[in-house]
């Protein structure tokens, strides 16, 4: 992609003294009007005139010169030939669209996505791909809104729907919504929905799925994420899953505002490392991970668990769950890890998450050895009025924010934890601290419990980690086992060459 140089929309500029332009044929035009002083006033008419003349075709020339060079040839001159940082905003800059694909439309394919901002954006890429080879039209997908989160936001409200259409328009046909005569037989029922199966390769979508929009003009696919597999696909299924990922899926200008505001404050004080701290109710109580909680948290992530029937998995060991390395670490688990690492105490740390399970109380551990612990809530409280109980776009401010960072450390590695990590690969393999949880709580125990001294328990946890940094990588690939192989997402590594192309960085 992209390595795309990211403006801030201003024009600034030093005040330069004023420039004296001297007009050419200015000396000529002066010693005429002196000698026709004495003559008829008809011809120092024709000579005024004619000076007039001289002097507007000086000025055209130089604002010819003014649209070929811009404001640095005319520095002097910043209200004739720049643009102010409103007229900036104002005035998009003109696109050079890509040519549209032309092709027989076998049908349309509607999109129902389900999970947190990063599962349905993953998903979102992936069906782009399948409405591609399917040769159909693409509804711009529906967002979950019943999940735990209930957030009501629409996909306009969360990425540049104009676009993601016009971006893709040289692969595949995308509509904002069904043309009415085709409406009218969804609003009639005559339409098939239905879940694709998980981990496919493009020929089940070929072989399966495209008899059944040919034959129900309308196929609707809901439960969308992880439905295309991570391996043995084609070259250019990888690179377009690529391309609508780091390009056509843009967040709206509000959120990128949001979060440019949030990096210069971040910034204007130094280093700052994004903490993906996943230590809220949900991911608890759906992972059932209790470590650390008393007795009546541990009844109230359960009463939570059992609530949500599409929660499938509702009795769990929380103690052999964090010996495998399944659980999100503590807070107090993730000082230590901090800490052992080497990293500053003093250094800046962006909490990118919701609501902390236990607030402060909890949080005091990594507080008391990282004072400098900042979140959006504090950094934008004025601003994020109109994100209230909007938690996708929270999340999509998350995400800017962890793509500037100098660090990103997530402490579980769910999806925004992967797609972040695969995005900062593809921005340069910037450094993302990648925790082996399973040998952590193995090693954090052993020095509370005093089998371990502090130096051999940070020396372990710094050489352990030491080829965990992000660096480039093949996917590991485990063939019948895709839940267990690395996901595509976390590591586009057919993508990581094309640097050519003018894609924007998000």
């Amino acid at each position: 992609m992209c390595r795309v140089e990211e403006t801030s929309g201003k024009c600034d500029y030093k005040k330069q003294p004023e420039m004296k332009i001297k007009i050419f044929g200015g000396g000529r035009v002066e010693k005429l009007k002196n000698s026709m002083v004495s003559k008829p006033r008809t011809k120092q008419w024709m000579f005024r005139a004619l000076s007039t003349v001289l002097l507007w075709t000086c000025f055209a020339q130089l604002m010819t010169l003014g649209e070929m060079f811009g404001p640095k040839f005319f520095k002097a001159w910043p209200s004739c030939f720049t643009q102010s940082a409103s007229e900036l905003s104002s005035v998009p800059p003109k696109l050079i669209l890509p040519p549209k694909r032309l092709y027989k439309n076998n049908g349309y394919l509607m999109v129902s996505c389900n999970g947190g901002l990063n599962q349905m954006r993953a998903a979102i890429c992936d069906m782009v791909v399948v409405a591609r080879y399917l040769n159909v039209t693409l509804i711009v997908p529906e967002l979950d809104k019943t999940s735990f989160w209930n957030d009501p936001s629409e996909f306009k409200d969360i990425f540049d729907v104009d676009h993601f259409i016009t971006s893709l328009r040289d692969e595949v046909r995308i509509l904002k919504e069904l043309p009415p005569r085709v409406q009218q037989r969804v609003d009639q029922g005559m339409f098939l929905s239905m879940q694709p199966i998980s981990w496919s390769d493009i020929s089940y979508y070929v072989h399966q799925i495209l008899p059944l929009v040919r034959k129900h003009k309308v196929v609707q696919l809901n439960k969308t994420d992880t439905r295309l597999a991570n391996n043995e696909l084609p070259l250019e299924i990888q690179k377009l899953r690529c391309r609508v990922n780091f390009n056509a899926l843009r967040f709206t200008s509000q959120i990128e505002e949001l979060g440019r505001k949030v990096v210069k404050i971040l910034r204007e004080k130094g280093p700052f490392l994004v903490l993906h701290l996943r230590y809220e109710m949900d991911m608890l109580a759906f992972s059932g991970c209790t470590h650390g909680c008393n007795s009546e948290e541990e009844d109230e992530l359960t009463r939570m668990r059992y609530a949500y029937p599409w929660w499938k998995e509702k009795i769990i060991n929380s103690e052999m769950k964090r010996k495998e390395g399944l659980c999100p670490l503590t807070p107090e688990e993730t000082a230590l890890v901090l800490k052992a690492l080497g990293i500053d105490r003093n250094v800046q740390i962006y909490i990118a998450a919701g609501e902390i399970y236990g607030g402060e109380r909890r949080m005091a551990p990594l507080a008391k050895e990282f004072p400098n612990l900042v979140r959006k809530e504090t950094l934008l409280r004025p601003d994020l009025k109109l994100f209230q109980n909007h938690s996708s776009q929270m999340a999509a401010l998350d995400y800017l924010v962890a793509l500037e960072s100098d660090i990103f450390v997530p402490t579980y590695d769910g999806n925004m934890a992967k797609v972040v990590e695969g995005h900062r690969r593809f921005l340069g393999f910037k450094k993302t601290i990648l925790l082996d949880r399973k040998l952590l709580v193995k090693l954090i125990d052993q020095y509370h419990n005093g089998l371990l001294s502090w130096d051999e328990f940070s020396d372990t946890v710094k050489e352990v980690h030491s080829n965990r940094m992000g660096n480039p990588k093949k996917r590991v690939v485990i063939p019948d086992r895709p839940k267990e192989e690395d996901y595509f997402y976390s590591n586009p590594h057919e993508c990581l060459q094309l640097l050519d192309e003018p894609l924007r960085r998000t």
